[in-house]
């Protein structure tokens, strides 16, 4: 597994890519990597002792054609030398433009779980930010042909290769791990539990879920029943205890949905306490990015019941 440091300069980023990426990968990524001197400018938040490195992973997409890419990985850490238990924080996917961010950071959420003693990792999986939107493993088909496992399976694929990468730190405490995501990155933070990495004592899934458009059908995502099944197989092999928190006015996916899932999960094995919450803002689907102060409480109350009391 190939490693990098990306926080000193942005030049030494992009020679790492030339050597590493064939030429015609470079070709297709050059639009995207033209946004990151941008994304290197961004000051490192020192008060949580963030870094960033990069770990090469290799998936397969949905036509079965494999892909080896760039996982950029950023890394937030107490004070200290720890040990820290591990949390994982799983980004979601927009719609519209997964060039941007240039790499997830998420800093406002990273400081409650930093204050906790948490250290955290926050991948930007392969297809998303500075290092290019193609290929996209995560690829999904058609609204009306969905294919909604091997997106599950690439991106827990590249969420365990960050978890084997953040367990040889020397100041995590590798037996203690916990894993969060939001949306598509609460999907896949499903999918990996269900792998039971080692060392996993809990999970969260924020809103998560696939094909979802608030736009042009507004809580009713692509092919709901497909996702149905998916979780429900993910119950099968699940044993972490999990938290799922979704919102009643969730404009990717309706209460109808989430609940479905969640049933589907339990239903098969799986552990997951259920919350849903009253209607956020216009759309709830952003509880996680932007309603902190009223998940904090949830959250708290579900890490200290697994051990990781403040």
């Amino acid at each position: 597994m190939r490693l990098v440091d990306f926080s000193s300069v942005f030049s030494l980023a992009l020679v790492f890519w030339s050597v590493l990426t064939p030429a015609h990968a470079q070709a297709q990524n050059a639009d995207a990597l033209a946004a990151a001197p941008a994304a290197a400018a961004v000051k490192l938040a020192k008060d949580l002792n963030e870094s960033v490195t990069g770990i090469d992973v290799t998936v397969k997409d949905l036509y079965g054609r494999t892909i080896t890419g760039k996982v950029v990985i950023t890394q937030f850490k107490p004070d200290g030398d720890g040990p820290f238990p591990i949390l994982i924080l799983n980004h979601g996917r927009s719609a519209t433009n997964r060039a941007e961010p240039p790499r997830f950071r998420y800093t406002q959420q990273v400081r409650y779980f930093v204050r906790r003693g948490f250290a955290v990792f926050e991948p930007t999986r392969i297809g998303y930010g500075e290092m290019g939107t193609d290929p996209d493993p995560e690829e999904s088909g058609a609204c009306n042909r969905k294919n909604y496992a091997p997106m599950a399976e690439a991106a827990s694929t590249e969420i365990l290769a960050v978890i084997d990468y953040a367990r040889q730190q020397k100041f995590v405490d590798s037996n203690r791990l916990v894993i969060v995501g939001q949306s598509v990155g609460g999907y896949s933070t499903v999918a990996t539990t269900a792998k039971n990495p080692p060392g996993l004592i809990a999970a969260i899934n924020f809103a998560g879920g696939s094909g979802g458009d608030p736009v042009g059908h507004p809580g009713e995502p692509c092919e709901g029943h497909k996702l149905e099944k998916m979780y429900a197989t993910f119950g099968e092999t699940s044993k972490a205890p999990m938290l799922w928190i979704y919102t009643e006015n969730d404009q990717y996916f309706s209460p109808r949905y989430s609940e479905a899932w969640h049933a589907a999960f339990v239903k098969a094995g799986g552990k997951a306490e259920f919350r849903l919450m009253p209607p956020f803002a216009k759309d709830g689907h952003s509880l996680f990015s932007s309603g902190i102060k009223i998940w904090e409480p949830l959250v708290s109350e579900f890490l200290d019941a697994n051990g990781f009391r403040q």
